[in-house]
C-alpha cells in the first residue's frame, strides 16, 4: 500500500480505534462498577412488569384501585413503584395486595404506571389462601338442566375437587361436542369461566375465578389471563382455561405469573370510565452477587447510559432493536467477504426478526409459500402493463390476501402455527416479490434462485445470531457494544481484497 493510500485511510483507522475504545471501555466500565455480567448465565432472572391503566376522569374526584401481585410459588416481588404525577399513591396490603390512586379532581383522558421488580427462585413463596365460601347459583331452563346434566356426567368420572373440575373443563375443550355443551356455549359465551365457577360452586367446590400474566420476553400491551383456582380441603390448584375452540388460553406455554390471587376486581375505577389496563414486560439477567436492580435504577450518572432508564414497554421495543446492528453485521461479513448475493441489502435482517417471532421452520415454510404464491400472482400482473406504482399496490394487496387466506386454513386445519405468518413484514415481502419478478423477467430464474437461496441463507444465520442468549444479554445490557459492531463494520467496509466465492474463479492462476 502506498503512503498515499495510507494517509487517506488515516481518519478511519483513527475513527476504528476511537470507536473500539470507547466501546470496551463502556463495556468493561459497566461491568466492574455496576456488576452487569458479561458472562449469560452467572446469573438470576428478573422480569420487570409494567401496568399501564388509562381511563377518562369525569371532572370530580377520582379513586383507582389494581390487584398487585405477591408472593407465590417460584416469584419473589423486589421492588414495587409508581409514576402518577398528580395523584396520591399507596400500596395497601391488608386483605389483598393493591395500589391505590387518587385525586380531588381530574378530567380527560389519564394515564397511571405501576412497576415491579419480580425474581424468579425456586423458593416456596405461596401462603394458602383460605377458600371462598359456597354462594347459591341457579340458572333458568333449559339452561339449569343442562348444567345439571354436564355435572352429573362429570362427577360421576371423578374422584375429589381436583379431577371434577379436569373433568368439567375436559367436556367443554372435547372435539366431540354434546348437545349440552353446545347450548351452553352458545348463551354464555365470553361468559364462560365465570359459568364454570359458579358450577364448581353448585357441586359444593369452592373456586374462584383468577388472573395470571403470562411472561413472554419482550412483549407489550399484553392482558391477563382468566385462570380457574380450586380448593379442595386447605390446599388450592389453578387450572387452565380452555376457549372456544377447545385450545388452552396459554397456547404459548410461557411461565405464568398469578397477577390476582383472590377473586377480587383487578381494576376499580371511581369517577372514570372506559378504563383498561394492558402490561409490558421485559426478562432480565442480574448478578447473584450484588442487588444489581437497586444499582441500575437509582444510578443515573452519564457513563451509567441504559436502557434500564427507560420505561417497561420502551425497553421492549429497544430490547429488539438493538439486535438489529447484529443482524446487519452478519450481512457485511456474508456479502463483502463471503460474497453472498441477496435480493435487497438488508431485508434479510427483516425477514430474521420476523423468524424471531414465529420461529425458524414456521418462518421458512410461511416464507416460502407467500413468496412462491406472490410470484405466480405477479407474472399474471406483468402481462396487464402496469404503472410501477399501482403494480406494488396491487401485489401488496395480494400479499395481505395470501396471508389471510393461509391463517384461516391453517387455523381450520388446527395447525396454530400457522398463525403466526402474520409477523411478516407484508411490505418487505412485497417488495421482495417485485424484485424477484423483475429479476426473473431480466436475469431468469437461475439468478433468482441464487439472489433467493442467499437471502434465505443470510436470513437464517443472522437468525441463529440475534436469538442467541449470550447476544441479546449482551446487546441489551452493554450499549458499548454498539461501538464495537461500528467499528468492525467499518473494518470490514475498506475490505478492498478477494471474495471467498471469487476464489473459485481465480484459482486458475494459482495453478
Amino acid at each position: 500500500m502506498s503512503s498515499r493510500q495510507s494517509s487517506l485511510r488515516l481518519p478511519l483507522y483513527v475513527l476504528v480505534a476511537v470507536l473500539l475504545i470507547t466501546g470496551t471501555f463502556l463495556i468493561v466500565h459497566r461491568h466492574w462498577v455496576y456488576e452487569v455480567p458479561l458472562m449469560y448465565g452467572e446469573t438470576q432472572t428478573i422480569w420487570s412488569v409494567e401496568a399501564r391503566v388509562e381511563f377518562t376522569a369525569s371532572g370530580g374526584p377520582v379513586k383507582v384501585s389494581m390487584a398487585r401481585p405477591s408472593a407465590q410459588d417460584g416469584y419473589t416481588v423486589l421492588k414495587e413503584a409508581g409514576a402518577s404525577p398528580g395523584y396520591g399513591l399507596n400500596f395497601i396490603d391488608e386483605e389483598e395486595p393493591r395500589a391505590e390512586w387518587s385525586v380531588r379532581g381530574a378530567s380527560g383522558r389519564q394515564e397511571l404506571f405501576y412497576r415491579a421488580e419480580i425474581l424468579v427462585s425456586q423458593n416456596q413463596g405461596r401462603t394458602e389462601l383460605p377458600a371462598p365460601g359456597i354462594r347459591p347459583v341457579s340458572w333458568p331452563e333449559p339452561y339449569a338442566a343442562a348444567i345439571s346434566e354436564v355435572l352429573a356426567q362429570a362427577y360421576s368420572t371423578s374422584a375429589d375437587n381436583y379431577s371434577l373440575t379436569r373433568e368439567l373443563l375436559k367436556r367443554f375443550s372435547s372435539d366431540e361436542v354434546a348437545q349440552n355443551i353446545e347450548l351452553l356455549r352458545t348463551q354464555f359465551g365470553d361468559k364462560l369461566p365465570e359459568l364454570w365457577v359458579d358450577m364448581l360452586h353448585k357441586a359444593r367446590v369452592p373456586a374462584s375465578l383468577v388472573y395470571g400474566l403470562e411472561l413472554r420476553d419482550g412483549r407489550r400491551r399484553q392482558s391477563l389471563i382468566p385462570l380457574l383456582r380450586v380448593w379442595d380441603g386447605d390446599d388450592s390448584q389453578v387450572f387452565e382455561l380452555p376457549v372456544s375452540d377447545g385450545r388452552s388460553v396459554l397456547v404459548g406455554k410461557h411461565p405464568v405469573l398469578l397477577w390476582e390471587q383472590r377473586g377480587a376486581p383487578v381494576l376499580d375505577v371511581l369517577g372514570g370510565t372506559d378504563s383498561n389496563i394492558r402490561f409490558s414486560m421485559i426478562r432480565r439477567e442480574e448478578s447473584t452477587y450484588a442487588n444489581i436492580a437497586e444499582n441500575l435504577s437509582s444510578q443515573h450518572d452519564f457513563l451509567n447510559f441504559s436502557i434500564h432508564s427507560l420505561p417497561i414497554e420502551e425497553q421492549a421495543m429497544f430490547q429488539t432493536i438493538l439486535l438489529l446492528p447484529i443482524g446487519a453485521l452478519v450481512v457485511c461479513l456474508l456479502r463483502v467477504l463471503v460474497g453472498i448475493k441477496t435480493s435487497g441489502t438488508f431485508m434479510p435482517v427483516l425477514i430474521a426478526l420476523a423468524f424471531i417471532q414465529t420461529s425458524l421452520i414456521t418462518g421458512l415454510v410461511g416464507f416460502l409459500l407467500v413468496v412462491a404464491t406472490g410470484l405466480y400472482i405477479r407474472g399474471f400482473l406483468s402481462r396487464l402493463n402496469l404503472l410501477l406504482v399501482p403494480r406494488i399496490t396491487a401485489v401488496i394487496i395480494t400479499v395481505i390476501a395470501i396471508i389471510s387466506l393461509f391463517s384461516v386454513l391453517s387455523y381450520k386445519l388446527g395447525l396454530t402455527e400457522g398463525l403466526k405468518i402474520t409477523f411478516f413484514p407484508m411490505i418487505i415481502l412485497s417488495w421482495t416479490i417485485e424484485r424477484m419478478s423483475i429479476l426473473w423477467e431480466e436475469e431468469g430464474g437461475r439468478e433468482v434462485m441464487k439472489q433467493g437461496g442467499g437471502s434465505l441463507l443470510t436470513a437464517v444465520l443472522a437468525y441463529w445470531a440475534m436469538s442467541d442468549p449470550w447476544v441479546r444479554h449482551l446487546t441489551f445490557n452493554f450499549i458499548g457494544l454498539q461501538f464495537v459492531v461500528l467499528a468492525l463494520v467499518l473494518m470490514i467496509g475498506s475490505y478492498t481484497g478477494y471474495r471467498l466465492l471469487e476464489l473459485k474463479r481465480f484459482s486458475v492462476f494459482g495453478k
